[in-house]
């Protein structure tokens, strides 16, 4: 290990800004000695390159009554007696990643639990509070505004990554497996899957627009057809403007024919007879006329009279007239009501007058000149469709080659990683499922999964069907072993990663976390020394009785007492020759 992380490990200073309820401040300097703690060296954290946990509070959540934890990045281990309540902390950090509340984790006799996380994000500090209460109310915080649990999920699930016995792992999703596989490969795979990507994407923009063209060509031709039963249904009638109102003038002489007749023909008797009106008039008027000139008066008087017989007279014929020019056609009167209800059935249809109707016969015609244009758009957007399934078949060829090509080496260094980690049988593989075109995804043609036997003679199978957890976090630790830089979780937890383990095995799982711990901030709960000896920080959680209630008390260690602690995971005491090997023990692991 390099002098200067040594140091590092030896010397780290936390410099912590206690958010409690009472508000106070406080520097907690966690160091090896107190020597250590004075010196220059030992100096609270100023700045971190990565994302990281720097704070757990927790309160009143089964066994804990109280405990603030600070973290450094590199390893930090949780030890401790079993039963101490150690689990009880990284179920604290589940809880901050949004896990489903139970009210039974609430410490008898309180009213709520309460769980905050101090995290640094994109290099600004963010506070997670979330608070249980004994009613099962859940409540979260982000930065001292509420929120959701949904929004803890999103804003931790790319932070942290927790790996306990049968909880949910990212790398046990097998949709995240060829992600991991390509970044492996390196470069190469990376550049064939950009390029299979772009192909894809294009690909799928000339599948929606020819189906959009498709849709419209759908409802083009639907269109079409509604506009020329417009046009054949208002040319079938052969309206003109202003049929209605004629019809409709015309109508009441037709119904009414013979009524019409009969009025007509007797007043046209009453004043045309040999006694009629005017007859009479006549003669009247020739009495007038043997006296015209002697009196002014009766000579206007007969002037009136002579007017008025030339008006009865205009009216006789007029009447007379009338009566013969009255239809009395029964065949003519229906067809005429026939054609008024033809017209008023197309004013229904498409306009309240004849003078409308007809226009949107025009506008019809007029649009179904547009709408004959030939498909031309579409015969295009095939042709460009047929271009980009090439493409993309020829990209998806080119990554499944380099996959097919480094499948071998991924398997023999994952195998390599998981047999330095007591599975001295193991064996990984890698199962590339070619897909059919229509199944391909934007991670390529083919179905990329790991695969995992422990014991000679088994077949691999799928990591999700690991029951044991101690053997899920040891294949977890190879694969992200070997993956490196692949895996972009900054922060991860394992529980139980040591589980049927010890010796030489149990050295190489803690050199294994701490070469992870170069690149990502590491918590490890282990009941080994052998692997805590490897921590940069080492935390001991107990637990006290107080008022004869047991309590869980966590509180990192440093210089004789974490001697003292790592003795006792080796030996169960702390007797002289437990200490020398403990010592000797953390000065292997300095030195590694």
């Amino acid at each position: 290990m390099p002098a200067s992380r040594s140091t590092a490990i030896r010397c780290r200073a936390v410099a912590r800004l206690t958010r409690s309820l009472s508000g106070q401040e406080s520097t907690m300097f966690v160091c090896s000695s107190p020597t250590e703690r004075a010196s220059s060296k030992c100096s609270p954290t100023s700045s971190l390159e990565h994302d990281m946990l720097l704070e757990l509070h927790v309160r009143n959540l089964a066994l804990v009554e109280e405990v603030w934890l600070e973290f450094s990045d590199g390893l930090t281990v949780l030890t401790g007696e079993t039963g101490a309540g150690k689990t009880v902390l990284v179920g604290a950090l589940q809880l901050l990643l949004g896990e489903r509340a139970d009210t039974t984790l609430v410490r008898s006799g309180a009213e709520e639990a309460l769980i905050e996380g101090r995290f640094l994000i994109d290099g600004e500090e963010r506070l997670v509070r979330r608070r249980i209460s004994a009613e099962g109310r859940s409540r979260c915080m982000i930065d001292d505004e509420m929120a959701t649990v949904g929004a803890l999920a999103e804003l931790l699930g790319g932070i942290v990554d927790l790996h306990g016995q049968h909880e949910h792992q990212a790398l046990l999703s097998v949709s995240r497996h060829a992600g991991y596989f390509d970044r492996f490969i390196g470069e190469q795979a990376l550049e064939a899957l950009a390029a299979y990507k772009q192909a894809f994407t294009a690909r799928q923009e000339a599948v929606s627009e020819l189906a959009l063209l498709e849709d419209a060509l759908a409802d083009r031709e639907r269109r079409i057809d509604y506009l020329r039963f417009q046009i054949a249904d208002i040319d079938a009638v052969s309206a003109h403007p202003g049929e209605d109102a004629e019809i409709e003038l015309a109508l009441p002489r037709m119904r009414h024919g013979d009524r019409l007749t009969s009025a007509a023909s007797v007043a046209w008797s009453a004043l045309e007879g040999d006694d009629a009106a005017v007859a009479r008039l006549g003669e009247a008027l020739g009495g007038l006329h043997r006296a015209s000139g002697l009196d002014p008066a009766l000579d206007g008087i007969a002037r009136e009279l002579e007017e008025t017989v030339t008006a009865v007279d205009g009216i006789a014929s007029r009447l007379r007239g009338y009566a013969e020019s009255v239809e009395h056609d029964p065949h003519a009167l229906e067809a005429a009501e026939n054609r008024l209800a033809a017209l008023i059935a197309l004013k229904k249809k498409y306009g309240d007058t004849l003078e409308s109707v007809l226009a949107v016969r025009d506008a019809a015609a007029l649009e179904l000149d547009q709408l004959g244009e030939g498909t031309l758009a579409l015969k295009r957007a095939e042709e460009r469709l047929q271009e980009r399934d090439a493409a993309l078949t020829e990209a998806a060829g080119s990554l499944a080659e380099i996959r097919v090509a480094s499948a071998s080496a991924f398997e023999s260094a994952l195998t390599d990683a998981a047999r330095d980690l007591a599975f001295s049988d193991a064996r990984f593989a890698v199962r590339l499922q070619e897909l059919p075109p229509g199944s391909w995804s934007s991670d390529g043609p083919q179905r990329v999964e790991f695969l995992f036997s422990s014991s000679a003679g088994d077949a691999p199978r799928s990591l999700a069907k690991i029951a044991s957890g101690g053997e899920i976090s040891r294949v977890m630790l190879a694969l992200k072993d070997v993956l490196g830089h692949a895996d972009h979780t900054p922060v991860l937890v394992f529980d139980e990663v040591d589980a049927g383990i010890g010796g030489a095995t149990a050295i190489a799982v803690g050199k294994r976390l701490a070469s992870l711990a170069e690149t990502h901030q590491v918590l490890v709960v282990t009941h080994l020394a052998q692997v805590a000896a490897f921590a940069a920080q080492q935390v001991v959680v107990e637990k006290d009785s107080t008022e004869g209630r047991s309590v869980t008390v966590a509180r990192p260690v440093g210089s004789d007492e974490r001697v003292a602690e790592i003795a006792r995971m080796l030996s169960g005491g702390t007797t002289v020759t437990g200490l020398e090997h403990a010592r000797e023990l953390l000065a292997m692991a300095a030195s590694a």
